[in-house]
C-alpha cells in the first residue's frame, strides 16, 4: 500500500483526511521536526503539506521551509501544498520551489481525492522509468545498475550537448567507444558523421595520412588526393580511440589542429577549417607517459578538458550478472539451442573471476558458452571459468541475510553520526526507539 504523509496542525482537518483516503497508509505530523521524522522513518511518494504551520501559522514562512527541506532529502517526492483561499501568491512560490500541485482551502474530499491520487499515478510512473532507464541500453548506452556505471551514465549527459573535448581513461574491453558513441548520439552533432580511429591499430608511417589525408603525389602509390579521417568527420564528432599509442612526433601536429581546428593534408600548403567535436580515449597512464616524455604534456591538457573513469567489470559485480544476461540473451536468439539461464556454479564463477579482459572477454565466454552447453543451463565448465574448494560455498544471494547485514551497517554508522545519542540515531534511521533497541540486541550492536 502506498504511503500518504499529511502535514498538518489543525487537528480538524488531521481527522477528516485520516479517514478519507483508506486506499493509502496515511501518516500525520503536525510540525517541522515531525514530518521529517515520517519522511525518513514511511518514505511517502506523495505529501500533502498546509503552507501555515507553526510557530507561523499566519503566513507561510515555515511551511515553504519544510517544503524545501523535504526536497532536498527526497528530491522525487510529490508535495501538494494547502493553502488559505486568497493565499494564491504563496501557493504560486511553492510550485517554483518544486511543488508538484497545489489546493486551496476549505478542503472539498473528492476534488483533493483526484489531486493526490494523480500525484500518486505520476510518482509511480516516474519510479518505474527510472528503473528501466538505469538497465537500458538504449539510454545509456550500455548496461549496468552499479555507483560506477550510473555516475558514467550522468557524465554522459552533462558532457553530451557541450563541446567539451572528452578524455575517456579505461581498460582494454571496458567499453570505451561505447561511452563515445553514447556522447556523440546525445549531442547536437547526432545526425552527423561519427568517425573513429585506433590510433594503435594503424602502422606508424601511416597514421599521419589516414589521420589528415593526403595530396595526389604526395609519396609513392598517392594517386589522387584523398580526405583524411577528420576531415571526414567535419561537421560530426572525431573519437581517436587509444590516443597514448599515437606516435610523439605526430602528436605536435594532433595539438595544432585540436587548438586552430584546420588540418593540412600530406603533401599539402593548404589550410583547411575543420568542425569536429573531440573524443580520446587510452588504456594508458598518461601521466607517467609524460614523466617519461613520451606523451606530450600540452596534448594531455588539451584532450583533458574532462575525464572518464570508465570501470573495470571486476569493480562492477552487482553489473557482471546482468551483462552475462544480456549476452546470452544475444547468443540465444542467433543459437539453435535456447538456454535458459545459469547455473549456480556458473553464477559463483562469473563473481569470482577478475576478468582481465573486461566486458569483451565476458561477451565471448557467453557467446562460446552457449554453443558449448549441452543442457539449458550453462555451467562454470561451459564458461571455461572454475571456482576453488574454499569459494564453493552457497551464493549469500538470500535477501534475508543482504537485508540483516545492511541494516547492521547502517546501525552502527547513525551511532557514529550521533555520537550515540539514541533519539537522534532513530530518527535518522527512519525509525523508533523500541525498534532501534531492538535491532541492536538481535545484530549485537554496542552503543560506546
Amino acid at each position: 500500500m502506498d504511503t500518504l504523509l499529511v502535514i498538518e496542525d489543525d487537528p480538524g482537518i488531521q481527522k477528516q483526511l485520516k479517514w478519507c483516503f483508506p486506499q493509502y497508509e496515511v501518516v500525520m505530523a503536525g510540525d517541522r521536526k515531525s514530518a521529517i521524522n515520517a519522511l525518513r522513518r514511511h518514505d511517502p511518494k506523495v505529501v500533502t503539506l498546509d503552507l501555515g504551520l507553526p510557530p507561523d501559522e499566519a503566513n507561510a514562512s515555515e511551511g515553504l521551509s519544510v517544503l524545501q527541506e523535504i526536497l532536498a532529502l527526497s528530491p522525487h517526492i510529490k508535495i501538494i501544498v494547502i493553502t488559505g483561499n486568497d493565499d494564491k501568491a504563496n501557493a504560486l512560490k511553492a510550485i517554483a520551489l518544486g511543488a508538484h500541485d497545489f489546493y486551496q482551502k476549505p478542503i472539498d474530499d473528492d476534488i483533493l481525492a483526484v489531486i493526490i491520487d494523480r500525484a500518486f499515478v505520476v510518482a509511480n510512473l516516474e519510479a518505474e522509468n527510472n528503473t528501466l532507464k538505469q538497465s537500458s541500453l538504449e539510454a545509456n548506452g550500455f548496461i549496468g545498475n552499479s555507483p560506477q556505471v550510473q555516475q558514467v551514465c550522468r557524465m554522459i549527459d552533462r558532457i553530451a550537448p557541450t563541446e567539451i573535448t572528452t578524455l575517456i581513461l579505461g581498460e582494454s574491453g571496458t567499453g570505451k567507444e561505447v561511452i563515445a558513441r553514447a556522447i556523440h548520439t546525445k549531442g547536437p552533432r547526432c545526425n552527423q558523421p561519427f568517425i573513429a580511429i585506433n590510433c594503435a591499430s594503424i602502422p606508424e608511417h601511416l597514421l599521419e595520412s589516414e589521420l589528415f589525408g593526403f595530396e595526389k603525389g604526395a609519396f609513392t602509390g598517392a594517386h589522387k588526393t584523398t580526405a583524411g579521417k577528420i576531415e571526414c568527420a567535419d561537421g560530426g564528432t572525431l573519437f581517436l580511440d587509444e590516443i597514448g599509442d599515437m606516435p610523439y612526433p605526430l602528436q605536435a601536429k594532433i595539438l595544432r589542429f585540436l587548438q586552430e581546428k584546420v588540418i593540412e593534408r600530406v603533401g599539402g600548403r593548404q589550410e583547411i577549417p575543420v568542425d569536429v567535436k573531440i573524443i580520446c580515449a587510452t588504456h594508458q597512464n598518461l601521466e607517467q607517459m609524460m614523466e617519461e616524455k613520451t606523451f606530450r604534456e600540452d596534448l594531455y591538457y588539451r584532450i583533458s578538458e574532462i575525464t572518464i573513469q570508465n570501470p573495470p567489470l571486476r569493480d562492477r559485480d552487482q553489473d557482471i550478472l546482468l551483462l552475462a544476461r544480456y549476452f546470452l540473451q544475444q547468443a540465444s536468439q542467433q543459437n539453435a539451442h535456447k538456454i535458459t539461464g545459469f547455473s549456480d556454479d556458473a553464477i559463483r564463477a562469473m563473481l569470482q573471476h577478475n576478468w582481465p579482459g573486461n566486458i569483451r572477454e565476458l561477451q565471448n565466454k557467453v557467446k562460446s558458452a552457449v554453443i558449448m552447453s549441452d543442457s539449458k543451463l550453462i555451467t562454470a565448465l561451459d564458461l571455461a571459468l572454475h571456482t576453488t574448494d574454499a569459494e564453493s560455498e552457497p551464493l549469500a544471494l538470500n535477501l534475508r541475510q543482504v537485508r540483516e547485514e545492511a541494516e547492521k551497517q547502517a546501525i552502527t554508522k547513525a551511532l557514529s553520526l550521533t555520537d550515540g545519542n539514541m533519539s537522534n540515531t532513530a530518527n535518522i534511521l527512519g525509525i523508533t526507539r523500541p525498534t532501534l533497541y531492538s535491532l541492536m540486541d538481535k545484530y549485537m550492536v554496542r552503543n560506546e
